[in-house]
């Protein structure tokens, strides 16, 4: 298809909006997949660091030590080519062939590629170490007085926890997770490094070929804007149930 003469000869055919606007919904689907897990990874650490007992403990600690203080790029070298590296032949075969889980009415899903799964798991450990330490930052705001008087009415560690200080320490620390996951939206970039074909692929693709630099890497920074503002939108609704706790 040509572009309307009014656009002039240096914009983007459509069809190379066709391979941003995939590469947009691949960053869009893989952020989404990481936010909730490392979401709910975070706050399992968390209460470990609170109340676990002291093997697992010490050893969350050098789990999120490890990850908060080695960068990003390397722990996607490591699982893609390193954890590749350690896998028997049949494994990586398997991981690499392309298959299709049935659905009804003949629908079919995708299985993920090793590219994915790999950044996948490592924005996901990556991410919930930084999760993590937002929320241990807000259990240690919550006044000791509410622990203790939470216990004086008989409840156990875990519900203290859960129903007394965490949702007092989520409205301290929200606006910093709602940092953390738009970091994981701009984190996903890096993932190209290991041949995953998300946004910044896509650009470099397209760019590649066009040798339209500006108008790629332009519409990609304004595909990166709009998933951001999503992300934000989305992550600061209010919590009605935590609301009524209080």
């Amino acid at each position: 298809m040509t572009p309307p003469a009014w656009l002039g000869h240096n914009w983007l055919e459509p069809h190379y909006l066709v391979w941003l606007g995939k590469g947009a919904l691949l960053t869009g689907w893989l952020s989404l997949l990481v936010i909730a897990a490392a979401s709910l990874l975070g706050v399992a650490l968390t209460a470990l660091l609170d109340d676990g007992p002291r093997p697992l403990r010490l050893a969350t600690r050098l789990f999120v030590g490890l990850h908060r203080n080695t960068p990003l790029m390397v722990q996607l070298l490591l699982w893609y080519f390193g954890v590749s590296g350690l896998l028997p032949d049949e494994a990586k075969i398997w991981l690499n062939t392309p298959r299709a889980l049935a659905l009804p009415f003949g629908l079919a899903l995708p299985w993920p590629s090793f590219e994915f799964l790999a950044a996948f798991t490592a924005l996901t450990l990556y991410s919930a170490a930084f999760i993590s330490g937002e929320l241990q930052a807000g259990l240690n705001a919550v006044p000791k007085g509410q622990r203790l008087a939470a216990r004086a009415l008989g409840m156990s560690g875990w519900q203290v926890l859960g129903l007394v200080v965490l949702p007092q320490a989520w409205q301290l620390v929200k606006r910093p997770l709602v940092g953390q996951y738009t970091a994981i939206v701009k984190n996903t970039s890096l993932t190209m490094a290991i041949g995953l074909a998300e946004l910044s692929y896509a650009s470099r693709q397209v760019e590649t070929e066009t040798l339209l630099a500006f108008q790629s890497f332009a519409a990609a920074t304004a595909l990166y804007l709009a998933l951001v503002l999503v992300t934000q939108l989305l992550a600061q609704r209010p919590e009605p149930e935590w609301r009524t706790l209080r």
